[in-house]
């Protein structure tokens, strides 16, 4: 089963260029330094899966002309993985089926407050239909033909979850794993994984941080993402980066 995977978007919570930055980074004309916030898609056998649906959820979908997916996977609570979630309505309305959102319970508390107007009794007309499922008890669970397992980890002190498929494993926001956690992506062939910046951040990994992950995992290839303007130009990044290790960017796909 041939998969491939589109970074949506490969930026940090402000997006780059952020607004009112002059920097190189934010300033540059190469497409390759502007990064919308992170969210990535998976095709396998007409099924398609996002991960994360940020502010710019409507955006990314509209440019990649995707009319319709079968689930969204959720990372975490934080409003630039989050925000788009109400884009859904138009789904729901032209191809007529609920939105699935696999979470953990915590994320899915936080969606029923943040979009309290889309469940309860008195739902609002209009609101986005979304099913949450939560996945704190599940060691796997497969949309179509897609399997995921859950790969646990902390952004600062909050829960943070990224997901494995096959052979290629997806976290962004993460500061920490344990080796217990790292174990489940022995064997990935693609690994993505969040890199700030190159100082350290308290609740991302830095570039340096992300590289040494990357390397205990040591994936044939590695795709860095959740980058803000103060990880630097891509061309002069690239270069830089060890073997099979790159920078992602916004379009970008790959087959997996």
């Amino acid at each position: 089963m041939k998969k491939k995977i589109t970074f949506l978007g490969t930026g940090t919570s402000q997006g780059v260029p952020m607004i009112g930055c002059h920097c190189e980074v934010c300033t540059s004309e190469d497409p390759r330094d502007s990064r919308l916030r992170t969210s990535l898609m998976i095709e396998a056998d007409g099924v398609r899966v996002v991960i994360d649906a940020g502010p710019d959820f409507r955006g990314q979908m509209l440019h990649h002309k995707i009319e319709d997916i079968n689930a969204i996977l959720l990372t975490h609570e934080h409003r630039d993985h989050t925000g788009g979630l109400d884009e859904v309505r138009s789904i729901n309305y032209f191809k007529r089926h609920d939105m699935p959102i696999y979470c953990t319970a915590r994320t899915a508390e936080a969606m029923r407050r943040d979009y309290a107007y889309a469940f309860g009794e008195n739902r609002y007309p209009g609101a986005p239909v979304l099913s949450l499922i939560e996945i704190d008890a599940l060691e796997h669970f497969s949309v179509g033909e897609l399997k995921f397992t859950p790969v646990y980890g902390s952004h600062s002190f909050l829960p943070v979850v990224g997901y494995r498929f096959g052979n290629t494993a997806y976290l962004t926001d993460f500061k920490s794993i344990t080796d217990e956690e790292v174990e489940k992506l022995k064997g990935v062939r693609t690994l993505i994984i969040n890199a700030l910046r190159h100082t350290p951040h308290p609740s991302h990994f830095s570039l340096n941080e992300a590289i040494a992950i990357a390397e205990r995992v040591a994936p044939e290839r590695v795709y860095f993402t959740h980058c803000c303007h103060e990880i630097g130009l891509y061309t002069k990044v690239e270069p830089t980066l060890p073997e099979g290790m790159h920078l992602a960017y916004d379009g970008l796909t790959i087959e997996i």
